[in-house]
């Protein structure tokens, strides 16, 4: 290959589209499984550029003939360049990550920072915080020693202000992984996750749930692919590239998620808004049909409303892991939080409101059995679609294209306004 990514895992890649939006040339995904397999890599050097991911990003330093400032103070190198079968170390990490949290509000000047996991990140991370002013680095890992905390010893640290997330936890396909309970550090901040898939993961669930500024790692990943890349060509990229760029992925990237009341127009708008976008478009409620092999009056016959439930929040965990999809949800979606949660992965929530007198009334729908039904149903729900939603529109029953138009807008305003 010329131009490339190498880890021991990488399909939670999304390094490949950035660098072919950035730069203008192909970009590959090379697997190495272990350290003897990426030294016959480096020795046969046959490609001009590369970027390294977990687990290399120091394995690979020995090979290097060359090492830049940066890559040498981190002990991590991230970017090779081959030049004539020299190779050539750089670390490009630091100053995509500087940028990120800096454009993210994450202050580090003057804050005791935690930083979480071992790894290379970690190193750069540290190399951040220092160089930003931060009053104190701590590292904390699973078994801690030799300077690094265990996460219950930086648990009892409740005057940590800042975490930055430097370890792989929480990313796919291990969705919901979390290494703390944020609830221990009450004088916390800002949260910073070098994590992108998913982009929100369950640290950055907790972080948004208090307030807190809370920043996945996209922005770092464009940030370093872009100062990579000029490395790549020798050709230098506008700054402004890193927003462009980290805007189009992130259109590429978002699910639009509808919720709603039983009969507010979901699947029907949904529908019309995933051609507009040229996306898959999932019914949530036609996905449980599927999985069950039975319609859903005859689950809630067969199993009762909590056998449906346990069925609905599968499906949410599973179709809230995956990208670029419109999806249209159940009513009851809301009802158990962890819901909201998965589906916030990777999704823009908008909230389909309608009046009360054009929700529809029995049919498929075993909880709407009739309008009084329908009117404490709506009582009891609609605070939950508030809370779950980044944005809300209202469907007037007038012509589909209009409600289409006021759902495709509010996901772009949400896109534009940084919730994800």
């Amino acid at each position: 290959m010329d131009y490339g990514l190498i880890g021991k895992k990488l399909g939670h890649s999304f390094s490949a589209p950035i660098h072919e939006e950035l730069g203008g040339y192909r970009y590959q995904l090379r697997e190495i499984p272990d350290e003897a397999a990426l030294a016959q890599f480096l020795r046969k050097r046959e490609f001009k550029a590369i970027n390294v991911t977990i687990p290399y990003k120091q394995a690979v330093m020995a090979a290097c003939a060359y090492l830049d400032p940066a890559a040498k103070t981190i002990g991590a190198v991230n970017t090779i360049v081959n030049r004539n079968g020299v190779l050539a170390g750089y670390n490009t990490d630091y100053a995509g990550a500087a940028r990120a949290m800096r454009r993210g509000g994450v202050e580090l000047a003057g804050r005791v920072v935690l930083i979480l996991g071992t790894g290379g990140t970690r190193r750069t991370f540290t190399a951040v915080a220092r160089d930003a002013g931060a009053r104190e680095v701590l590292v904390a890992g699973r078994s801690g020693g030799d300077g690094v905390l265990t996460y219950a010893e930086a648990a009892r640290r409740a005057d940590v202000q800042v975490i930055l997330n430097a370890s792989p936890a929480g990313m796919w396909p291990h969705n919901g992984e979390c290494l703390v309970d944020l609830a221990a550090w009450p004088a916390l901040e800002s949260v910073f996750d070098a994590v992108y898939n998913p982009l929100e993961t369950r640290l950055l669930w907790q972080a948004r749930q208090r307030g807190l500024p809370a920043v996945n790692g996209l922005a770092m990943l464009v940030g370093q692919a872009k100062y990579a890349s000029e490395r790549f060509t020798g050709r230098a990229i506008p700054d402004e590239e890193i927003d462009r760029v980290h805007r189009v992925l992130l259109g590429r990237i978002a699910n639009l998620v509808l919720i709603g009341m039983p009969g507010c127009g979901k699947t029907r708008i949904g529908r019309l808004a995933a051609q507009a976008l040229g996306r898959e478009f999932v019914d949530m409620d036609a996905e449980i049909e599927k999985e069950a092999g039975m319609p859903i009056p005859e689950i809630f016959s067969r199993e009762g409303e909590s056998g449906f439930r346990d069925r609905e929040s599968r499906v949410a965990e599973a179709l809230g892991a995956r990208t670029g999809l419109v999806i249209a949800t159940g009513g009851g979606v809301v009802l158990r939080p962890e819901n909201p949660r998965a589906l916030h992965q990777n999704g823009v929530i908008v909230y389909m409101q309608r009046a009360l007198d054009q929700l529809a009334v029995g049919g498929n729908r075993p909880l709407s059995s009739s309008r009084e039904a329908v009117e404490r149903m709506y009582a009891a729900r609609a605070p939950l679609y508030e809370a779950a939603a980044h944005r809300t529109v209202f469907n007037t029953g007038g012509p589909p294209s209009l409600a289409r138009r006021d759902v495709l807008t509010a996901f772009e305003s949400a896109l534009d306004g940084g919730v994800l």
